[in-house]
């Protein structure tokens, strides 16, 4: 590697770092929709608070809560709604939706056919930061005659100013990062 390359990454690692983690971040500002729905695979609980202030705020009337199965024999989302009633929001404001789904393009199917079933046409969909841009276009090529504003919940180890600074940062980084070039080669 000539010097000067080497030199400028050395310089500049930490613009290139957050320039690769700001990448993975593609959300809107939210609109008043039809529905916010809650994508699986937060552990924290970061999406579906998102979604409950989204839904207090009058954004959408109802959120859908993704349900992926093998959460020690429970859905994802018979655990994550009384996590939020405990956090103070009614159960009434979600609708759970179980599946068996274990990538984002299954989660779409099943969520879109369930959308489609509604009449929904647009979407607030609430996900974890990094996953905003993949989940996004999942999505939208899922349902084209859909509209899906894609709203970000800051993750609990993930920020694209700082993901390298942290183990689970930079295991989330590299998970969604090879999910995306799988992705961009098919796969």
């Amino acid at each position: 590697m000539p010097a000067g390359l080497l030199a400028s990454a050395l310089i500049f690692h930490a613009a290139i770092l957050q320039g690769l983690g700001s990448y993975l971040v593609r959300s809107e500002p939210p609109r008043k929709s039809d529905i916010a729905v809650v994508l699986g695979g937060d552990a924290y609980g970061g999406r579906i608070l998102k979604a409950a202030e989204l839904v207090r705020q009058g954004y959408a009337p109802l959120a859908l809560i993704s349900g992926p199965d093998g959460f020690y024999g429970y859905h994802e989302c018979d655990l994550a709604i009384p996590f939020a009633e405990k956090a103070g929001y009614p159960e009434s404001y979600f609708l759970h939706v179980e599946h068996e789904a274990t990538s984002t393009e299954e989660e779409a199917q099943v969520i879109v056919a369930e959308l489609r079933r509604r009449g929904v046409h647009h979407v607030l969909l609430v996900t974890s930061d990094y996953h905003t841009r993949r989940a996004g276009k999942i999505f939208r090529h899922a349902a084209p005659e859909m509209i899906f504003d894609v709203v970000e919940s800051p993750d609990f180890y993930f920020t694209p100013q700082g993901w390298w600074h942290s183990r689970e940062g930079r295991k989330t980084f590299a998970l969604e990062w090879s999910k995306t070039v799988a992705e961009w080669v098919g796969m």
